[in-house]
């Protein structure tokens, strides 16, 4: 069965254990059946990559909140103030990401992120072209997507 599933069902089962079906409670079960789970790994070997994939994740959602408060804050700033700071621009970016969930997140955290928006996907996929409101340092806006996102997910999908 699969691990993730597994924790789910000890989430839940947590749940009706309390009779208490609430967010609070799904995230209490959740992590205390993941306490179980840390427990008992030594039994189960195949558990230990689990967590270190839900870690990865855990940081990728984190990270993307993270990007999505800095740039709003970016275009909050350039709505209100008098003036355009803005440069839009068109950019190419190379992907070192290479399989389809890998492309599909990477092109919707993008789009996700104020400011920038995923305009397509070359046919041999190994460039995304992308709109960006601050795209005056294009080699700038690269490294940080080839830097952050793509290593973020990468490292949360392999």
């Amino acid at each position: 069965m699969n691990l993730f599933a597994t924790n789910l069902l000890l989430a839940f089962a947590w749940v009706a254990l309390m009779g208490d079906l609430s967010m609070v409670g799904l995230i209490t079960g959740f992590l205390i059946g993941l306490a179980a789970m840390w427990l008992v790994r030594p039994l189960f070997p195949e558990t230990g990559s689990y967590f270190l994939r839900l870690y990865y994740w855990a940081r990728l959602i984190v990270m993307f909140v993270y990007e999505l408060v800095v740039s709003s804050f970016a275009v909050v700033a350039d709505v209100i103030t008098p003036g355009q700071r803005s440069k839009p621009a068109l950019i190419a970016v190379p992907l070192n990401v290479t399989t389809d969930l890998q492309i599909t997140l990477l092109a919707n955290f993008i789009s996700l992120t104020p400011g920038t928006l995923t305009l397509d996907v070359s046919d041999d996929r190994k460039t995304l072209y992308i709109h960006a409101m601050f795209g005056d340092d294009a080699d700038g806006i690269r490294a940080q997507i080839r830097d952050r996102f793509e290593v973020w997910v990468r490292e949360a999908t392999e």
